[in-house]
């Protein structure tokens, strides 16, 4: 289940990061570092944090992943589109992302023997640590404090996780269910424009 929930994030983060860069106007090298970081980042932090090797550091498969994937995009001029991040597949590339890393870092958590703000703390961090450093070389306020409901969905998707472990029910289809909430509430928060209030 984690490998599943830990590939899905990868290529839809990459896809995020591709985007990002390329409203940026980034280089090559700048793309590069875009996709790596949204890719791979928030999963390094959360290794870190429970004394493992990086789960990025010790499979090839991941870094093939996202090399051929930026390939792809390259080659079919997505970097090219005007307004990418109102495009239909950048909000559900990036909910997908958010959700399925939320979900890899919670199971970790439970994996490592975390108690609920250990789970809580994990899903954040693997859903949005690679954006935050992402935004910030970039020079941009990080997307999680300024978009609604978009580390919150992270939160409530660690919650749910815990809960289905508290009743034993960590399996396929419970999480699953999970997963398509997360990315359903996040789309429905998008374009319904929900937010958390201000201070």
């Amino acid at each position: 289940m984690f490998e599943i929930a830990e590939y899905i994030g990868i290529i839809a983060f990459a896809m995020s990061g591709f985007f990002v860069a390329a409203r940026n106007h980034l280089d090559l090298l700048g793309t590069l570092v875009s996709v790596f970081l949204t890719a791979f980042g928030g999963g390094v932090m959360r290794d870190v944090i429970v004394n493992k090797t990086p789960y990025t550091f010790s499979h090839d498969a991941p870094a093939i992943i996202v090399f051929t994937l930026m390939l792809l995009m390259i080659l079919f001029r997505l970097h090219r589109k005007e307004s990418i991040e109102n495009k239909i597949w950048f909000i559900l590339s990036d909910s997908i992302g958010l959700v399925s890393f939320s979900i890899g870092g919670a199971l970790v958590a439970l994996e490592t023997g975390l108690n609920m703000t250990g789970v809580l703390a994990l899903s954040f961090i693997t859903a949005v640590g690679g954006g935050i450093a992402r935004d910030v070389i970039i020079n941009e306020v990080p997307f999680v404090f300024k978009t609604g409901f978009y580390g919150t969905v992270s939160l409530l998707t660690g919650l749910l996780i815990y809960l289905l472990d508290r009743f034993n029910m960590i399996h396929f289809y419970p999480i699953a269910m999970v997963f398509v909430l997360g990315v359903g509430l996040r789309m429905t928060a998008y374009y319904k424009k929900w937010s958390v209030p201000l201070v």
